[in-house]
């Protein structure tokens, strides 16, 4: 459910598609690999399953049947023969593709990476990749760590070389994805392992990222209870430090890092540079979170060099590290793939719409559609329409086609725009065609499926080539990333009144943190964080939030 800080639980809208059950191995068609200069090319093209049932609107409701193969695909791949599936030395080559379809297909959906990896950012995510396969589940460093632990041993100072960090991440879809790329970065930071909580529906979502081993924390995990840890904890780091044991002869079995959007002040003091030489001393850490993090680990003195070589240009983190790191699975990937290939992917333009209503989920308002319509319009991302009395309006021989992809809880916004381009014509002359691949209604937490199909729209929002969201939407916030999306935003309704400003354009595509610290690590008294370097920023549409941007290239 949301907070006050406006966190969305996760999904706005689900897909309406069938979710499959894994199906026996499908045919592969194998073509050898070839060198283009530098580039390594993979040419194994998945075979798609056959045939896909696309619903009208909710499960149950009227269907049509959707051919699907591998031939577009094909002959897509041999005309972009270029195309970098590595993402510039990004990935590695060698994973299974039959496996993981979406780790090499995906540059075929998508336009070229606008922000690209730098050398350093490269050599530290091969490194990690060792780290997680020398230390990870099933090796015997994991082995005596987790008996260290199950024991209570507390004088421990990364032995082994190997340290860890549990990520449990909660709420929607929208605000896990965000906690998980953060807690990557913090990991690649402090060299810890990093171990996904699975919950209900992480090993449904998304491929194994590292080579070799598992991110995923193993069922048997000994620390007992560590689901339940939060603020009141002994563990947790505001108690350990208001406590004063973060000196170095202070021992502990692990430290809990309470990060979520309402953190205390106490908690947060995990983004300073003193107490990360403290955890650094600490072999577990188990941290919760619900959002975005980043911003806050460049507001570290002590991460600043580190983060500038990764990321010269800051408003690239969450974009880089995603393509990385988030690879759905095949069920997934196969209900991205056929609906963009079945509605999008012939439009000359596409424009992604997500709308995120907060005050409920399953009742429509006119103020919502005004704002949207009043945000396109200003925009020019939606032509006018024009009044056909005498006849109809035919179009012109080469109009051009604009596919919509809108997403929300509610079909109605989608139903209304759709009928406004089907009962009149484009004022440009425009083919302007609506597609909503379902809603749900209502928000549902745990549920695979579900999540799936937040999932997919999710990667179908980055898909697009213009995108408006809703102000306070995670959900909002990783459809736009994950496609190098610099977003139109909605200001959040007040009153059920449409704002003044219906949207603005973003500073940058990088999410926002709806619960930073608020303080500046240097002389450890509060501040407005947003003035303490020029690459941090307050968000456009939460005042509190912070955003990272790139202030030379800042649109």
């Amino acid at each position: 459910m949301d907070t006050e800080c406006g966190k969305e639980p996760g999904i706005e809208e689900a897909s309406p598609f069938v979710v499959k059950k894994r199906s026996k191995k499908a045919s592969v068609v194998a073509r050898r690999w070839s060198s283009v200069g530098n580039a390594v090319v993979v040419a194994l093209i998945m075979a798609m399953p056959p045939i896909v049932l696309i619903l009208s609107g909710r499960l149950g409701a009227p269907s049509v049947w959707i051919q699907s193969t591998v031939a577009g695909l094909g002959a897509q791949r041999v005309a972009e023969s270029k195309k970098d599936v590595l993402l510039g030395g990004l990935l590695l080559p060698g994973f299974d593709e039959q496996s993981c379809a979406s780790r090499y297909q995906s540059v075929y959906y998508r336009k070229n990476m606008t922000r690209s990896p730098t050398p350093y950012l490269i050599k530290r995510l091969r490194e990690q990749e060792a780290l997680q396969r020398r230390c990870g589940p099933g090796t015997d460093q994991y082995r005596r760590a987790s008996e260290r632990l199950r024991s209570g041993q507390k004088d421990v100072e990364t032995v082994d070389g190997c340290s860890y960090l549990v990520l449990l991440s909660y709420r929607g879809l929208g605000n896990r994805v965000l906690a998980t790329v953060s807690a990557f970065l913090y990991a690649v930071l402090t060299s810890r392992v990093l171990l996904v909580d699975r919950g209900k529906t992480m090993g449904d979502l998304f491929c194994e990222p590292f080579p070799g081993t598992t991110w995923l924390l193993p069922l048997d995990f000994p620390l007992q209870g560590y689901k339940d840890l939060g603020e009141e904890a002994a563990e947790s780091y505001g108690n350990v430090t208001l406590r004063g044991e973060t000196g170095p002869a202070s021992a502990h079995r692990f430290v809990y890092m309470h990060l979520d959007h309402a953190a205390s002040k106490a908690d947060r003091l995990v983004y300073c540079d003193d107490h990360r030489q403290f955890l650094h001393r600490v072999q577990w850490v188990v941290m919760r979170s619900d959002g975005y993090n980043a911003p806050g680990f460049f507001l570290n003195p002590a991460y600043q060099e580190e983060l500038h070589k990764m990321f010269p240009r800051k408003d690239s983190v969450f974009y880089v590290l995603s393509r990385y790191l988030l690879h759905p699975t095949n069920d997934v990937w196969g209900m991205v793939t056929r609906f963009y290939d079945a509605y999008l992917k012939n439009a000359d333009e596409r424009l992604g719409i997500q709308v995120r209503v907060f005050d409920y989920d399953d009742v429509h308002f006119q103020h919502i559609l005004d704002q949207i319509l009043a945000c396109t319009s200003q925009e020019r991302l939606l032509p006018g329409v024009v009044a056909t009395s005498t006849g109809a309006r035919l179009p012109m021989p080469a109009a051009r086609s604009k596919a919509v992809l809108m997403t929300g809880l509610n079909s109605w916004y989608h139903d209304s725009i759709r009928e406004m381009y089907w009962r009149s014509a484009s004022a440009s002359g425009e083919l302007v065609s609506v597609h909503q691949p379902s809603h749900e209604e209502h928000q549902s937490f745990g549920q695979s499926t579900h999540d799936m199909k937040a999932l997919t729209e999710m990667y179908l929002l980055s898909m697009t080539d213009k995108i408006v969201t809703s102000g306070w939407s995670t959900f909002g916030y990783v459809g736009t990333a994950l496609g190098g999306l610099t977003p139109y935003i909605m200001m959040k309704p007040e009153n059920q009144t449409m704002p003044d400003t219906p949207c603005k354009k973003a500073m940058s595509m990088e999410p926002c943190a709806q619960g930073p610290p608020y303080f500046d690590c240097t002389r450890k008294e509060d501040t407005d964080a947003g003035n303490l370097v020029p690459h941090v920023r307050a968000c456009e549409d939460m005042s509190w939030g912070l955003k990272l941007t790139d202030p030379v290239t800042e649109n």
